[in-house]
C-alpha cells in the first residue's frame, strides 16, 4: 500500500539558501518549478531519488520554533550508506553538525543538521540488528 516517502514539504523564508543547502550541499537535483495561478513562483520540486521528493514553498514568515517543539513538522529522515561519510560531506560543505554521529537507541547510526530555517533533517545508517530491518 505505502511504497515510502513520496515527498516532505517546507516553506522557506529564503529560496536561494534552501536551494544551494539542497542541491549544494546534499547533492538533490532541482527537477521542476510551478508558479501559481498568478503565474508567480510558487513550488520547487526537488528529486531526492527515484519516486522521492522535496517541495519547497515560497513565502516562509520566521516562527517561534523553541528546541524543535512544534505541531507539524518534526524532521526529515534521509537514510544513508555511510554515516561518517555523509557527515564528513556535511562538514567539508561548511556545515556544522547539531548532532555528530552516534548511536542511537534503535542500534542505527545517525548524525543531524540544520537547513537554513532550522528545519531538523537526521540521516541515518541502518544497523543490520535495527527494528526497522527485523520488524
Amino acid at each position: 500500500m505505502i511504497k515510502g516517502i513520496g515527498h516532505t514539504a517546507f516553506t522557506v523564508q529564503n529560496m536561494e539558501k534552501s536551494l544551494e543547502f539542497y542541491c549544494d550541499h546534499l547533492g538533490f537535483k532541482k527537477l521542476f518549478e510551478l508558479h501559481n495561478q498568478d503565474n508567480e513562483p510558487w513550488i520547487i520540486y526537488l528529486k531526492v531519488c527515484e519516486g522521492q521528493f522535496i517541495e519547497l514553498f515560497y513565502g516562509g514568515k520566521k516562527r517561534n520554533n523553541i528546541d524543535g517543539e512544534t505541531i507539524g513538522y518534526n524532521h526529515l529522515c534521509l537514510e544513508v550508506d555511510d554515516i561518517n561519510e555523509i557527515a564528513g560531506h556535511l562538514k567539508g560543505k561548511g556545515l556544522t553538525l547539531d548532532v555528530e554521529p552516534q548511536q542511537g537507541l534503535d542500534l542505527n547510526h545517525q548524525c543531524w543538521v540544520k537547513d537554513p530555517d532550522g528545519n531538523r533533517i537526521e540521516f541515518m545508517q541502518l544497523h543490520p540488528d535495527s527494528p526497522q530491518l527485523n520488524k
